[in-house]
Parts: C-alpha cells; sequence; structure tokens
C-alpha cells in the first residue's frame, strides 16, 4: 500500500474543504480521507490530515501523472493553509 498524506498547520475552511474533498475523490485509483487531528503528546503543529491510498506504488504512480491529482495540488495551495505533503510505503 502507498500513502500521499498531508499535514496542514491550520484547520482549513469546512465549507472550502468541502468543495476540495470534492476533486480529491476525483483522483483515480485512490481512497480519500480526512480530517482534525486532536492532539499530539508533544507540541501540537499540525491541526488538519489527509490522505490518499493506492493499493500499490503501480497505482500510486499512475496516480501522480494524471491531471486530477495535480489539481488537487493546485487547490490545496489555493486554500491558503500551510501544509506538506509525504509520500509513504506502507508495510
Amino acid at each position: 500500500m502507498t500513502k500521499i498524506f498531508i499535514t496542514y498547520e491550520a484547520a482549513p475552511d469546512p465549507e472550502r474543504y468541502a468543495q476540495h474533498v470534492e476533486l480529491c475523490r476525483k483522483v483515480p485509483g485512490a481512497t480519500f480521507r480526512h480530517g482534525p487531528v486532536f492532539g499530539s503528546p508533544h507540541e501540537q503543529r499540525f491541526f488538519y490530515y489527509a490522505e490518499f491510498e493506492f493499493p500499490d506504488r503501480d497505482a500510486f504512480n499512475a496516480a501522480v501523472r494524471t491531471p486530477e491529482l495535480r489539481a488537487t495540488g493546485e487547490d490545496a495551495q489555493a486554500l491558503g493553509v500551510p501544509h506538506t505533503v509525504h509520500f509513504a510505503e506502507v508495510a
């Protein structure tokens, strides 16, 4: 399993983020999840989380070349919330 996960430094506006979710759900081969980060054992730096889950690296590689995934990145920038994108292989 391969994931793209995004950590946000603030919670996005719920109405605006609902529009973003609609774009995210169009990414082929991905399951999209998101939600608030409610705490941390250390100083809390992130307040919202999102992830795209792919069954394998091939599905991930195919998705990263699509206009749908590109549109989600452009729209995430337009949200105006500082965020960090990570790629992970889940064992």
